[in-house]
């Protein structure tokens, strides 16, 4: 590509948004299809609980490292050689995931797929600004979490179905067919976005004063630390599942639906009410609904099992409305992050996508065994995290306001608000 090449325009916007929504399902296909398998693969490695459950704390920590540089390796070097690398690599951590013969070598593994994974959420994130700007691209990203939101319904239905029919190394076997198929279609449909002569250089110097002076902006930690911890509240049970459907709930491995359907339903429908309401709502509005939809279905979550015991359907109900909040929230609050710095998106998107998912991994590694013993407890740890996010937005919001002069408050409006 020459310097005085154009970004590409994708046709439609269905065609891009089918395809970033293709990549970004590796992330839940990774995590949510091998949750039922959690019995067999004890049973088939000989290890204990924990140590299954940290092959999920070791994926998201591994995807939380790699995060960082995703972005600024796409600033440098394109959109399309990141993606079509981890791709590749993806595919063979995957093999390996289906051939581990220990625990020891699934962690390890797991790891590299979490070093891969995370490409088609960033990248795509980065596409997007690439192609499109303001309420087109709103509608796009809450397009492509609308189809992205399919994933985590299929994949631990999907998952539970093998476990119970063949044994868990099929799913690993199953997600590398998906993946060498997603590696076929992006290297024949997938065009470069961002020209040679708007790249970035890649070099120790460069990258750390970008990511210094993103990670010490108080507004990326708010803005940032607010979609972490909405995330986070969902993210929670997911860590929960096998020991919340199988345990407290009495379900079998292919029963996971009873989470994961009303889960995913609401994400679907924040997402679309996302996407039909962009423009037309500020962002304060916005913001309050969804935090309204948040902290209410937490809140509702904790006083049925203060006095109730856990039972379907009072026990999965809201999360539907957590997370049609959270999907309301997210694409809007998302491109503030990534506007805060416009000559460094992929960098940024990085940066926001590693401080959700680190978080993520210390809810998996940490907090999730610490809670899932006990339903009141996840409910009183949801609503914990759902609290933090508002008060972070809220403070976001006051400190935007607070830095203002009269000379930039037009254009931080049109920005924030």
């Amino acid at each position: 590509m020459s310097s005085t090449t154009k970004p590409v325009i994708f046709p439609t916007s269905n065609k891009l948004a089918l395809m970033l929504a293709g990549l970004a399902m590796l992330g839940p296909f990774s995590v949510d299809t091998y949750l039922p398998a959690f019995p067999a693969i004890e049973a088939s490695l000989t290890a204990s609980t924990i140590e299954v459950q940290q092959t999920l704390t070791a994926y998201m920590f591994s995807f939380a490292i790699m995060i960082l540089w995703h972005g600024s390796l796409s600033d440098a070097f394109g959109r399309r050689n990141i993606i079509l690398a981890s791709l590749a690599v993806f595919a063979v951590a995957t093999l390996g995931c289906a051939a581990a013969h220990s625990v020891e070598y699934l962690w390890a593994f797991r790891m590299l797929q979490g070093l891969s994974a995370g490409a088609g959420v960033v990248v795509g994130r980065a596409i997007i600004r690439d192609t499109y700007s303001d309420v087109p691209a709103a509608k796009l990203l809450s397009l492509v979490t609308m189809i992205f939101s399919i994933a985590p319904a299929i994949a631990p239905i999907f998952g539970g179905w093998i476990v119970k029919f063949y044994d868990w190394r099929t799913i690993f076997l199953a997600l590398f067919a998906y993946t060498a198929l997603l590696l076929w279609y992006c290297y024949k449909k997938l065009p470069e976005t961002l020209p040679v002569d708007q790249r970035t250089p890649f070099n120790p110097e460069y990258l750390a004063k970008n990511y210094t002076q993103i990670f010490r902006s108080p507004l990326f930690q708010l803005k940032a630390g607010a979609i972490a911890f909405n995330f986070a509240g969902l993210f929670l049970y997911v860590a929960a599942a096998p020991v919340f459907i199988t345990q407290h709930l009495g379900l079998g491995p292919d029963q996971f639906a009873w989470q994961f359907i009303p889960a995913v339903a609401g994400i679907f429908l924040g997402a679309l009410s996302a996407n039909r309401l962009a423009g037309k709502l500020s962002i304060g509005k916005t913001m309050a609904i969804g935090y309204v939809l948040l902290i209410g279905a937490a809140l509702a979550n904790v006083l049925y099992h203060l006095f109730f015991p856990p039972a379907i359907p009072w026990s999965v109900m809201p999360l539907f409305f957590y997370t049609l909040g959270m999907s309301f929230i997210a694409p809007r609050l998302t491109l503030l992050v990534i506007d805060l710095f416009p000559h460094i998106r992929g960098t940024v998107a990085s940066c926001q996508s590693f401080t959700q998912t680190m978080l993520g991994a210390a809810v998996s590694g940490l907090i999730a065994p610490f809670l899932m013993h006990s339903v009141l407890w996840l409910a009183a740890g949801q609503l914990a995290f759902a609290v933090i996010g508002l008060c972070l937005w809220l403070g976001g919001r006051h400190y935007h306001y607070a830095i203002q002069t009269p000379e930039n408050t037009i254009n931080a409006w049109e920005v924030v608000e």
